[in-house]
């Protein structure tokens, strides 16, 4: 049986909303889908800048592939408040 009241949950999940992976994973996103749409259909000049390579669809496809692998281990590994801290908060001197 669990011995941590619904409070300590909601500040547990409120933790790893303000997780560093989560918000950086946010951004990869972002960056990736705008990258991989300009990819999709690329003018001759940056194709032929790029030494024949579609870059823009492949660092999109890259940054998405970074940003699921960062989301995977978020929620594997979620970040964890220590109880000390929980319980030392609620106390007053």
């Amino acid at each position: 049986m669990s011995t941590t009241s619904p409070g300590s949950q909601e500040r547990r999940r409120a933790a790893g909303l303000f997780d560093i992976r989560l918000v950086i994973a946010l951004l990869f996103v972002i960056y990736g889908v705008v990258l991989t749409l300009m990819g999709v259909n690329p003018a001759p000049e940056a194709i032929e800048q790029a030494a024949g390579v579609n870059i823009n669809l492949w660092s999109g496809i890259g940054m998405l592939v970074f940003a699921a692998l960062l989301g995977i281990w978020v929620y594997l590994r979620p970040v964890r408040v220590p109880e000390e801290f929980e319980s030392g908060s609620e106390s007053t001197d």
